[in-house]
């Protein structure tokens, strides 16, 4: 990573996280559309503020309540995750006592072996999915990301999915599985299909999720069930939209939008 970006920078972290990207990318761990997924988030966290919102923190809440509440909890894991948060993934998998799986789009063994080499040398004890272990299929999904392995997503109760499409989404609900969902888009079929839908960074998630697992430990289980059963994930993904609206509502007031000249 280059060492050229000052504190002072206003876009540090941004570069920063793009470096990653960029070298995930030429050690075959990031897709190249991985990059292109990736600037079509930095918009949407541009709009919000690159903060995380009041909804987006309840709704990382109701996410650790809900992996320390499952039986056989699963983070999915794809490139763009491993180059940006390959440890505190792991963090999060083992405070949550939670699997790790690869899950791809574009899947090759190359790809999951360099991930997982990823992830292990991050702490991880075990990656599912790898090569012929995603020996099974999530039904009605066409795309390599069917392919699970049957230790881990086929048979976990509640899946974490971070940067992910929503087609998986809605077939692993259509599975009767609770899904947990990082997207930065609240208008995607991913945050409109999760059970849980977290609107923020994936790098400022992780850590804040793994602080409110710990914390959660600590309390009697009958609230940590109701923080799940309060959860509101419309409510949730509806204070962001009027975020979203309410900020371009400013910017336009204080004339930072441009007029468009007339023909």
């Amino acid at each position: 990573m280059s060492t050229d970006i000052p504190d002072s920078h206003p876009r540090k972290v941004s570069l920063e996280m793009r470096e990653r990207l960029v070298h995930g990318w030429e050690q075959k761990v990031v897709a190249t559309a991985g990059l292109f997924a990736h600037g079509r988030g930095e918009a949407f966290d541009y709009i919000l503020g690159e903060q995380t919102h009041a909804a987006a923190d309840s709704a990382i809440e109701a996410a650790a309540a809900a992996l320390l509440l499952a039986d056989k909890p699963v983070i999915s894991v794809n490139g763009n995750v491993a180059a940006l948060t390959a440890k505190e993934c792991v963090d999060a998998g083992r405070a949550a006592s939670a699997q790790l799986e690869i899950n791809l789009f574009y899947r090759c063994l190359e790809r999951e072996k360099a991930i997982e080499q990823v992830l292990l040398a991050a702490g991880a004890k075990t990656v599912y999915g790898v090569g012929e272990d995603a020996d099974s299929r999530v039904p009605g999904l066409e795309s390599e990301r069917g392919k699970v392995d049957s230790r881990g997503i086929f048979h976990a109760d509640v899946v974490f999915l971070a940067l992910e499409d929503g087609d998986r989404t809605e077939q692993l609900v259509r599975m009767g599985k609770k899904v947990i969902a990082v997207d930065l888009n609240p208008f995607s079929r991913t945050a409109q299909f999760a059970d849980i839908t977290i609107i923020d960074n994936i790098v400022r998630v992780f850590p804040l999720l793994i602080e409110k697992i710990e914390k959660l430990k600590t309390k009697d289980k009958t609230a940590v069930w109701k923080i799940v059963d309060l959860y509101n994930n419309k409510k949730t993904v509806g204070e962001v939209i009027k975020a979203v609206r309410l900020k371009l509502a400013d910017m336009e007031k204080k004339g930072i939008f441009m007029e468009v000249p007339k023909e």
